[in-house]
């Protein structure tokens, strides 16, 4: 017969495993309610949209439209704030470090998601780790344009042009790294030509530097060249997009003038801090798809030279991580990097 004590024991040991179970079965249920409740309840105060570029912008006008539609949607204001410098660097510094619960996304880019990371021997912020995609916004493309003096129109002349004279011609940018900048590298390489690299502190004063003949050669944002387009001030020659705008047809691709495959485009889409919970993740992809795809929304951003674009935070993440493949191949082919 078992001792008295050992059976006391047992029991003892029996009692104290259930407890256990049961505390174990209770945290899990209290974790399962808590995500559940997180999207249920979001959002619960205003939400903060960081914009990491000056107001006015391509990126601003999508914040602020998208964030008069979801106030509209979610009963909860939502405000934008622009956190300009380093080339959208310091906004996307404050963004990543940012409480990750949903109340605080940023305004993601070509530029900051795709082209920093490789431009900038130090980033203050992973394009990867520390953001989770919500949702592409709008992208815009590019013009191949010259000045009237340049006696060329088309690509294929332009390219004949400037093979056949010693001289190099001049190309302004909006900056070093930016896709103004990294689309001339990627069609110079591409056609075998040399051009004089003229960096200016926007695509706007450079573009007036091209009207004003002072420089030869710009890859202007569509949104920045459209209200001179018709103006004789310019001749384009080409998009940077895949394929001919529907809004512009005669306008050529680059790609189809003799160099299969060339793109450059710039976007703008949502992120938040990596940590969100995936399902106000969710929320927020879903409203914004939705504002997206509203007819005044498309009209407005539409007008400004954008075409509005929205997926899902899979998309957008395998979207970004082509991107920065993409323009770290051209970087790297260019030597154009900042300390």
């Amino acid at each position: 017969m078992e001792p008295c004590f050992l059976t006391a024991a047992r029991a003892a040991a029996r009692h104290t495993n259930a407890s256990l179970t049961a505390l174990l079965f209770a945290a899990i249920s209290l974790g399962f309610g808590a995500s559940s409740a997180s999207g249920q309840s979001y959002p619960a105060k205003p939400i903060r949209i960081i914009v990491p570029s000056p107001a006015a912008g391509g990126a601003d006008l999508l914040a602020r439209t998208v964030a008069q539609k979801l106030t509209e949607r979610l009963g909860q204001q939502v405000v934008v704030d622009n956190r300009p410098g380093a080339s959208g660097n310091l906004g996307m510094e404050l963004a990543a470090k940012a409480a990750p619960d949903g109340y605080t996304i940023a305004t993601g880019s070509a530029t900051n998601l795709a082209i920093n990371p490789t431009l900038y021997r130090k980033l203050p912020y992973d394009a990867i780790k520390d953001f989770a995609p919500i949702s592409m916004g709008a992208l815009f493309t590019h013009l191949l344009v010259v000045h009237p003096t340049v006696p060329a129109r088309s690509i294929k002349e332009l390219i004949a042009l400037l093979k056949s004279t010693k001289a190099e011609p001049t190309y302004a940018s909006a900056g070093p790294g930016t896709p103004t900048h990294l689309a001339g590298v990627m069609f110079a390489s591409r056609a075998g030509i040399r051009m004089v690299h003229v960096p200016y502190k926007g695509a706007a004063p450079a573009l007036t530097d091209l009207l004003g003949g002072h420089v030869s050669v710009m890859f202007p944002p569509l949104p920045v060249a459209l209200p001179h387009l018709g103006s004789g001030r310019f001749r384009v020659l080409g998009v940077t997009s895949a394929s001919r705008l529907t809004s512009y047809p005669d306008i050529p691709t680059i790609a189809e003038s003799g160099f299969p495959g060339y793109e450059a485009i710039a976007w703008n889409g949502f992120v938040a801090p990596a940590a969100t919970p995936k399902d106000v993740v969710a929320r927020l992809s879903s409203e914004i798809g939705t504002v997206i795809k509203m007819p005044d929304v498309k009209e407005r951003l539409s007008a400004d030279g954008s075409t509005p674009m929205a997926n899902s935070p899979e998309e957008f993440s395998s979207f970004i991580k082509t991107e920065l493949e993409k323009w770290g191949r051209v970087i790297k082919a260019s030597g154009a990097y900042v300390d």
